[in-house]
């Protein structure tokens, strides 16, 4: 098993930087139709389960889920 693009022959790296990349077809308006409203009623049952709280714990909410993903993250003041 291979597990970095490192350890590939140069014959299976020419394989993969040849190989062709279609992208997916276009979004028909009824499909994206159902995919904005299933990301409505998820959205909506996420808000339903949602403990109610300020703005001020909401920020820091999601600073602390910035900085968990950036450690340097400090909010614009």
């Amino acid at each position: 098993m291979i597990r970095s693009a490192k350890d590939l022959s140069a014959d299976q790296k020419l394989a993969i930087d040849v190989r062709k990349i279609t992208p997916p077809p276009p979004l028909t308006a009824e499909r994206r139709r159902e995919i904005v409203d299933g990301l409505r009623k998820y959205f909506a049952q996420v808000d339903a389960q949602r403990r109610p709280m300020s703005d001020e714990e909401a920020e820091e909410v999601i600073n602390d889920a910035l900085r968990s993903i950036k450690p340097t993250y400090r909010p614009i003041s």
